[in-house]
């Protein structure tokens, strides 16, 4: 866990710098080549150095050990900044977008000079290096932050392009508000990158999970274990790449507790052996035949 974290901490701190150096490259240059669509790139990456900051801020928090405030840790606070970080991206897309509507029914600007090209293309390849390790890392932590950021970035890489595209176009066209229509498709795009991300993480807050294939694994564990009946209620939630898995299991009522537990406690292993990024387990263990009319939580194997 603390390995994971440092990860996410270095990945931050490497995000920052890159984003902090294209960010006022692109903006030293777009008032030097008189360009507001580079400016406004160079604005969007200055929005990425904000969005490294909160995740720098989260991996340390997430990385505190269970208290008697929060027994179960503080990994849920990564749920939390990423919502945030969806509110970011949200926001300066329609930052963005409003911009350049207004943009748009102004006279046209002077046509930018020939360096806005080539910063704007050192920029998409530093953007699409950095989005590639960010995505690289996020798959290998399962971090929900660093696979935000680098969808972030990849609108980001699109955002570049169009303004690449765009300067391109005012300066061999010599048609300056190309570049405002081409900021106002990216606005777009940026604002469903946000959104998606905002929706991903309603899962973990809801006390669920995305993959339901999750439930039938640790139901054949159970069904695996000698001695074990009617494995039922069960309930997974996730908590940022990890599982918490409760579940009830019927036995023999003549059992002694001792022997009720080590069975309770096989469950646990098998489903351990089966299950990748398991934080807790709680086995409830029940004599067979046991039945409780006010369970209302929980799935079946029949509901998988």
């Amino acid at each position: 866990m603390r390995g994971r974290t440092q990860t996410i901490i270095r990945a931050s701190w490497i995000g920052i710098f890159g984003n902090l150096a294209l960010a006022a490259l692109k903006i030293i240059t777009g008032f030097l080549a008189g360009s507001q669509a580079v400016i406004g790139d160079g604005i969007d990456s200055f929005s990425d150095v904000a969005a490294y900051l909160i995740t720098l801020i989260t991996a340390k928090i997430t990385c505190r050990p269970p208290d008697q405030k929060y027994p179960y840790g503080y990994s849920r606070a990564e749920t939390i900044a990423t919502k945030a970080l969806a509110f970011f991206i949200f926001f300066a897309g329609a930052q963005l977008l409003f911009y350049n509507a207004e943009n748009l029914f102004l006279d046209s600007r002077q046509t930018p000079s020939r360096i806005a090209i080539y910063v704007t293309a050192l920029s998409a390849a530093g953007k699409m290096l950095l989005a590639w390790w960010q995505f690289r890392l996020g798959k290998k932590t399962g971090s929900p932050m660093l696979m935000a950021n680098a969808k972030n970035m990849r609108a980001d890489i699109v955002l570049s392009l169009s303004v690449l595209l765009g300067v391109g176009a005012s300066v061999w066209l010599d048609m300056p508000r190309i570049d405002t229509v081409m900021a106002l498709g990216v606005s777009l795009w940026i604002l469903k990158i946000g959104y998606e991300i905002f929706m991903e993480s309603n899962t973990e807050l809801m006390e669920g999970v995305d993959d339901m294939s999750v439930y039938q694994t640790v139901f054949e564990a159970a069904d695996a274990v000698a001695g074990v009946h009617n494995p039922h209620r069960a309930r997974i939630r996730s908590m940022s790449s990890l599982y918490l898995i409760d579940l009830d299991i019927e036995v023999e009522g003549e059992l002694s507790v001792s022997e009720a537990h080590e069975i309770g406690s096989k469950v646990e292993e098998e489903i351990k052996n089966r299950l990748d990024n398991v934080y807790d387990i709680m086995i409830h263990v029940e004599p067979r035949g046991n039945v409780e009319s006010n369970e209302q939580y929980g799935l079946t194997k029949e509901d998988v």
